[in-house]
């Protein structure tokens, strides 16, 4: 006779019971979601009670995603992107960008690095390594960040040294040739000084392929490596200096753009519409320029710097000092698309040379917690120098020489400031903050636009025409909010602020001017109102509510707002005088409105689900740029009017093991990306993008492996179109597989 009774495995029922026992342990470990210490408002506070619309990374949810350069991070965040682009990396927030990257332009979002305002877009999308989180904080923080932050700031924070011996070493590998690696070290050498370093490698091959009948590789491939030293040391238990030291050089290929006919059709008309080609279509660059032959293209990137933080406690008060020097060199030579006519376009070469060096410094007083008042006041000054030399080729379809030259320098950019803020509980349960700045911008530029038929300016036959303006500019924004404790876990705030963006100038000089031996008659100058533009300003309204629930196993963050904004700056190439200038103009007003929702939730042992909600309202009040044509009531750029991002991520236990996984998934409605100057809007249809990452580790163990996918959908869409029809697409699927050991 058979027994077909079930007898139990004791080796399955005792792994069985370790597991329950390990998610229940997980349970009660993990039952509350983690505070996270911020520093948005230049004083350390749980992120949970900073009246502040922000998002938080860690620096291993970085790690974990592949999340290795700002570029890579906007997908993640609420009513954010960062592009990169081929002139450097475009940060948009809640609709608001700048498209000027030259050396007379400024973005309308800051991106810092430890607190170190970095000025040049095309010197902040370096690598991600060793870093302790990312800050990004939307709408304006004039305040306490300054210059350049009407839409909000990214803050990189990068790991400081401490009083623990430990290293890391990681490498990585995927498709696309893909080969990564990292390391840390970080060594106490007594009880007042440790001293850390860490640095990384990144390459793989061009995304692109070519079917232009040349030889040679395209852009959007990546080869970079980076490294940091920090020390700090303790002069005693009230006052500490932090070091820091870095360098790093990027070798890529600057040709990372395709026709703009690879995504659309119908541009000769003026109004594109998207074709809904495949991927392999939108990434190969297939035009054969008809007036000449494309040449290997490169790009060199080398940049460096020093910064110090000081900080010490003198009692009532804590002193703060912050300085730094940072140099890049950049130079490359790219093959442009350029659309001269609706229905034709030519090959252009552009060569680049640029070197820059900037200062800053600030100087910063702050009071203790504990009283009814808190309040922080300082002095900030910010210099940039630099030297250009643009160099464009086969212009002579447009009736150029063969030579269109801008020698420029020195270019440059002063910046100070007086600033404070203040805090006063009124009651137990509510606070009252106003804040103030009063900054003022002086810029310089001299230079010459010169028509050479060689290389080398030769007298006799090029002429020269100047480009010399100075522009001074100043503003005083405030800030003005409440913030009250509605309930033992949730917090409400009301936030009215200003944001100001200096104003700058164009190509071109007054008549009667001379620089650099150069005269600048009548009939070559330009008008004050053609030559200069106006500060961009911007009135903001913002109400939020921050709360923890379910016994703090889930959080909402939400915010709702509401912008004035004057004299917004739009850039693009426009013809001056029978040539192409880039041109800088004032858009009139324009209007943003929008609700913001995110959070995370503990749903069970182990899993945690993350979600946000955006809806966005984006569009010019004002706008004529071309003199003509109304842009009233269209969108400004990268505005989707809702977007919706959920992600989750689980923790099993596995005998003497734990394995993670996790996906993110984000839709995002259609946008559109303008080209004022040309009377072109793209609208990039709605898209589906999604992550997944799976961690092996054994309990206790120095080692685990990862691996990841981004793009599953392996979807392309173009992140940036210019004036000229270059348009730069979105990254493909991308896998890769990192294993990592610490000690």
């Amino acid at each position: 006779m058979i027994d077909r009774r079930v007898r139990p495995n004791r080796h399955l029922l005792a792994a069985c019971i370790a597991a329950l026992c390990s998610d229940l342990a997980m349970a009660q470990a993990n039952a509350e979601l983690p505070e996270v210490v911020v520093t948005a408002q230049r004083t350390s506070s749980v992120e949970s009670k900073t009246p502040v619309a922000m998002s938080v990374v860690s620096g291993e949810r970085l790690a974990t995603a592949g999340l290795d350069s700002p570029a890579l991070l906007g997908e993640r965040l609420p009513n954010v992107r960062l592009d990169n682009s081929y002139d450097g990396l475009r940060i948009t927030m809640r609709g608001v960008t700048s498209a000027d990257t030259t050396d007379k332009g400024d973005p309308s979002a800051a991106f810092m690095m430890d607190g170190i305002y970095i000025a040049r877009p095309q010197n902040q999308n370096l690598a991600f390594y060793d870093i302790d989180r990312v800050e990004v904080l939307r709408g304006p923080q004039g305040t306490l960040y300054g210059r350049n932050t009407t839409a909000g700031a990214v803050n990189v924070i990068t790991n400081a040294p401490t009083q623990q011996l430990e290293g890391m070493v990681a490498l990585e590998g995927g498709n696309h040739h893909t080969r990564k690696g990292s390391a840390m070290v970080n060594v106490p050498v007594n009880p007042a000084l440790a001293i850390r370093a860490a640095a990384a490698f990144n390459r793989h091959d061009s995304f692109l392929t070519n079917a232009q009948g040349t030889p040679h590789t395209l852009g959007q491939d990546r080869d970079d490596w980076s490294a940091r030293l920090s020390a700090r040391l303790a002069f005693s238990n009230t006052a500490a200096l932090l070091l820091r030291l870095d360098h790093s050089t990027v070798r890529d290929n600057v040709d990372v753009f395709v026709p703009d006919t690879n995504f659309y059709r119908g541009i000769e008309t003026g109004t594109p519409v998207w074709r809904g080609a495949g991927r392999n279509t939108q990434l190969t660059n297939a035009f054969v320029p008809p007036n000449t032959v494309p040449e290997q293209g490169h790009g060199r990137k080398r940049t460096s710097g020093v910064g110090a933080e000081l900080a010490w406690d003198l009692g009532p008060v804590s002193l703060h000092w912050l300085g730094s020097h940072r140099q890049f060199a950049n130079d490359f030579l790219t093959n442009y698309y350029y659309r001269a006519v609706p229905t034709f376009a030519i090959g252009v070469h552009q060569g680049f040379d640029g070197d820059y060096r900037q200062d800053s410094h600030e100087l910063r007083v702050a009071t203790k917690a504990g009283g009814p008042l808190t309040a922080q006041a300082g002095l900030y000054w910010f210099r940039e120098r630099s030297n250009t030399l643009y160099t464009f080729r086969d212009l002579e379809p447009l009736g150029l020489p063969p030579y269109y030259v801008f020698p420029t320098g020195p270019t440059e950019a002063r910046s100070k400031a007086v600033f404070g803020q203040a805090t006063y509980a009124v009651l137990p349960w509510l606070r009252a903050t106003l804040g103030a700045r009063w900054t003022e911008d002086d810029k310089t530029r001299v230079g010459s636009t010169n028509f050479q038929q060689g290389p080398v300016f030769n007298p006799a036959t090029d002429l020269k025409l100047l480009n010399a303006a100075a522009l001074t500019t100043h503003k005083t924004t405030w800030r003005a909010g409440i913030d009250a404790d509605v309930a033992p876990n949730t917090m409400a705030y009301l936030t009215v602020s200003t944001g100001y963006k200096a104003g700058g100038f164009n190509d071109g000089c007054l008549a009667g001017s001379r620089q650099l031996g150069i005269e600048c008659p009548a009939p070559v100058a330009v008008s004050a109102q053609t030559l200069f533009y106006q500060p961009e300003t911007l009135k903001s309204v913002e109400a939020g509510v921050k709360t923890r629930f379910w016994d703090k196993r889930a959080s909402l963050n939400l915010a709702v707002f509401d912008y004035d904004y004057k004299n917004l700056q739009l850039s693009g190439v426009a013809m001056v005088m029978g040539a192409p200038r880039y041109v800088t103009r004032n858009a009139g007003q324009a209007s943003v409105r929008g609700l913001e929702a995110d959070g995370a939730v503990n749903v069970v042992p182990g899993g945690r689900l993350t979600y946000a909600l955006t809806l966005l309202d984006a569009h010019y009040d004002e706008y004529v740029p071309d003199g003509v044509h109304s842009w009233a009531g269209r969108k400004l750029d990268r505005a989707p009017s809702h977007t919706v991002t959920l992600g989750y991520e689980h923790r099993f236990g596995l005998g003497q093991a734990e394995l993670t996984a996790g996906a993110n998934v984000r839709r995002s409605a259609s946008y559109v990306i303008g080209v004022p100057t040309q009377q072109l809007e793209y609208r990039v249809p709605s898209y589906t993008s999604s992550d997944a990452h799976v961690r092996y580790q054994r309990d206790g163990a120095p080692w685990s492996v990862l691996a990841r996918v981004r793009n599953i959908e392996n979807k392309v869409r173009p992140l940036t179109v210019d004036s000229f029809g270059m348009s730069v697409p979105s990254e493909p699927r991308v896998f890769e597989v990192r294993g990592e050991y610490r000690f």
